[in-house]
């Protein structure tokens, strides 16, 4: 049976549309998209996604006509909103570990971190490998695939991407950046001060005593012990930032 130019151009079409999508999330989107992933997985998870996606993506606008090329870049900038909501919620928790190190005086202990291209202090890494694999164990991975197919549902292929209401929804969600740092970092950050304002009352009352040579050491083993107490309170602030990341991509694919 011979196969028509239209329907094979169909065809072609509804799988670049679901690449599209796909491949737009996963150049951002923390987990699946790491590049400590070797990139043939990668490659393959994105083909993958896209034969078993591709029949939620039928279209005919023809793929290399100037609206094909317009709706191609919609798919990619709608992939990579959703991955980088998802990404904040990674960098916030790796940014309350950044402010944790400097408050507790480890602000000079880095390791080379390849998913950022260069090197991130040892207690945000530590908190970013953490978050990973609770993100695994909540299946979180399975909730972002199932989010992406669908968008194909509520958000289908076709001339009406993101509108404004939708990336001013991701610039608002920015803002957990920091509130979410400062939840995540807070607990051990608290005793650190305390320790901190303990010292800044001996000063006043032994000026001749070294603070530096007595204090640092102190701040360390106190700041590490605080970080252990804390890590209790890591899964919650986690949760919630994820909780909070999930429904505002519903919202953004319009479910």
């Amino acid at each position: 049976m011979p196969i028509d130019l239209g329907q094979l151009e169909g065809w072609v079409g509804g799988a670049m549309w679901a690449l599209a999508r796909i491949s737009g999330l996963m150049l951002v989107a923390p987990v699946l998209g790491s590049t400590m992933i070797p990139m043939r997985i990668r490659l393959g998870l994105t083909v993958l996604l896209t034969m078993v996606l591709a029949p939620l993506a039928p279209l005919d606008i023809r793929p290399l006509s100037a609206a094909g090329v317009a709706v191609l870049s919609q798919q990619v900038l709608i992939g990579a909103a959703l991955g980088f909501i998802l990404k904040l919620v990674f960098e916030a928790v790796a940014f309350g570990g950044q402010f944790l190190s400097q408050a507790m005086s480890l602000g000079f202990a880095e390791t080379v971190n390849p998913g950022v291209g260069g090197t991130t202090p040892v207690i945000s890494q530590f908190y970013t490998m953490l978050v990973t694999l609770m993100f695994l164990v909540m299946n979180g991975h399975l909730q972002l695939i199932s989010l992406l197919a669908d968008s194909f549902r509520s958000m289908p292929v076709g001339d009406v991407g993101i509108g404004a209401d939708g990336l001013w929804g991701v610039l608002s969600f920015a803002s957990h950046l920091f509130s979410g740092a400062v939840r995540v970092a807070l607990p051990a950050l608290t005793a650190v001060l305390v320790v901190n304002l303990g010292f800044g009352a001996i000063s006043r009352s032994a000026p001749s005593m070294n603070l530096f040579a007595v204090g640092f050491p102190i701040t360390i083993c106190l700041g590490v012990l605080a970080v252990w107490l804390s890590l209790r309170a890591l899964p919650g602030a986690f949760d919630s930032l994820q909780t909070a990341a999930w429904d505002t991509m519903r919202q953004l694919i319009g479910r």
